[in-house]
């Protein structure tokens, strides 16, 4: 199989797991219970956080040991850069967030669905940004980023898309809307990370000293979704524990994954 074959399926790993998540209009009756909400969310925040310290930060830092050059600086200024980036995403793009009657980002006309759509479409960018510089780092060969590591962190973003597929799908049900479109609001938010990920393996491979910048920039604009949305989500209210069992449980499945298969 050659790289490009790899790298088209290492980058279509995350939306199937998204699709998955959305197709679940279709079997569950209801919405998500509030646990099981709380689980989900916590436990895609573990996978987020061990991803970007496993997959992206630590090989950001050996990049920069290997390459001579002060190993803290590309992992530190591009973590703030990615911080800083999706705050003005944030800040700029008007979105809505499940469970919340409250829209962030600048005044518009949309409609409360286009709204929750666009809140987790704006949160996939680092996803598929992440996804498309290990991928980077792959194909030039980089000693730092294996194909199995590429692939562990691919399959890690899927298995975290799969809950947020259906706890951006189902409530889209309960605002009128049919399963059908629903479920294709649900891919479509999904479709950003393959979209991303070309763009950021494009602009990588025009400069490739920014690699470690670049995963560091990543990992940071993970970082900022998990602290900024996914976290708080689930720590709200009631069964706060459940929402730490999830970030222990996912933070140690993509440690595993990156470790095992890298």
């Amino acid at each position: 199989m050659s790289d490009v074959v790899k790298v088209i399926i290492g980058l279509l790993i995350p939306l199937f797991g998204t699709i998955a998540g959305a197709s679940m209009v279709f079997f569950l009756k209801k919405e998500i219970k509030p646990k099981l909400q709380k689980a989900l969310l916590g436990f895609a925040s573990g996978v987020m956080i061990s991803a970007s310290v496993w997959s992206l930060l630590i090989p950001a830092i050996e990049m920069t040991e290997e390459s001579g050059g002060i190993s803290w600086l590309p992992a530190a200024v591009g973590f703030l850069f990615g911080i800083g980036f999706l705050l003005i995403l944030d800040s700029v793009i008007p979105h809505l967030h499940v469970e919340s009657d409250s829209t962030e980002g600048r005044k518009s006309g949309l409609k409360k669905s286009a709204m929750l759509v666009l809140a987790v479409t704006l949160h996939n960018i680092p996803e598929g940004m992440a996804a498309g510089v290990v991928f980077s780092g792959m194909l030039m060969g980089n000693n730092a980023i294996s194909a199995a590591g590429a692939f562990a962190l691919a399959v890690g973003i899927a298995i975290q898309n799969f809950p947020e597929g259906t706890i951006i799908s189902m409530p889209l049900v309960s605002t009128g809307i049919s399963k059908r479109k629903a479920f294709l609001y649900g891919v479509m938010s999904g479709v950003v990370e393959p979209i991303g990920a070309v763009i950021t393996i494009f602009l990588t491979s025009l400069v490739v000293p920014v690699l470690p910048y670049i995963l560091s920039f990543a990992a940071g604009a993970m970082i900022y979704v998990v602290v900024e949305e996914l976290i708080p989500q689930s720590q709200a209210g009631e069964h706060s524990n459940v929402g730490t069992v999830g970030v222990a449980l996912g933070f140690a499945l993509m440690l595993v994954l990156d470790v095992a298969l890298g």
